[in-house]
């Protein structure tokens, strides 16, 4: 093998594992959000007679019985099984599908239910819940992992939701680029890049709302539409 191809290869390898990780980071947070939210929910739904306040001593309790770390942990572990499991075993997800089916089968949910289980017996032992609250939480756990599950659901929904709404962003743009409006231009890729902040770091979508970006950078920073061969290329290269 010559040094260039070498060279190559050691790039792509990088790039991959940057984009792994990318969005790994993505879903530990977005999913992070999303489980602490379905928790919260079902809180509320077995504790109906607590005033808010009361509600969130329990979850400061439940976190000091280790919850969000067993959270990520669990999140973590969903990931990676999943993956496995589903066969993706260049570390990047290529579509919202990958991955709602990896966290899906990576046992996400029996991982958050031995957290709860975990946390729970942890704060009523400290003596951080008494017993008979941490009797209520552990029967009504189902409508909590219920939460989770459909609340994981939503946000994968709104990520595909998401990704055709950026299309439809990149497709305004490219015709006002077309018709060399810069006003529309730059009204549809601020949407870009405001949808792209809420979305899975996928290869095909980031490389298409890239050259968008190239483009549109290098007619702003010119004033000009007529740009050379080698600016065009230049923004392909840079995907």
């Amino acid at each position: 093998m010559d040094l260039v191809k070498e060279q190559e290869i050691t790039k792509n390898n990088n790039i991959e594992l940057e984009q792994s990780n990318d969005q790994k980071s993505f879903l530990e947070t977005t999913l992070g959000k999303t489980i602490n939210g379905a928790i919260d929910l079902g809180l509320r739904w077995i504790l109906p007679d607590f005033v808010e306040n009361q509600i969130i001593d329990i979850k400061d309790a439940l976190i000091q019985g280790g919850l969000k770390e067993g959270i990520d942990k669990a999140i973590d572990s969903a990931i990676d099984l999943g993956k496995s499991v589903t066969g993706i075993f260049t570390g990047n997800f290529e579509n919202v599908s990958q991955a709602q089916n990896a966290i899906k089968n990576g046992g996400i949910i029996d991982g958050i239910s031995g957290v709860i289980d975990f946390a729970l017996e942890k704060a009523t032992n400290s003596g951080l819940i008494p017993y008979n609250i941490s009797s209520l939480i552990g029967k009504g756990k189902d409508v909590i992992l219920d939460n989770v599950s459909n609340n994981i659901e939503d946000e994968f929904a709104k990520q595909v939701d998401n990704i055709e709404k950026l299309g439809k962003y990149e497709n305004n743009w490219r015709e006002y680029y077309k018709n060399q409006d810069l006003e529309g231009m730059e009204r549809e890729y601020q949407k870009i890049k405001e949808r792209l902040k809420e979305l899975l770091p996928l290869e095909k979508t980031l490389n298409e709302a890239r050259q968008i970006e190239n483009i549109h950078k290098l007619i702003k920073n010119s004033g000009s539409f007529e740009l050379t061969k080698e600016q065009m290329e230049l923004a392909n290269i840079l995907v």
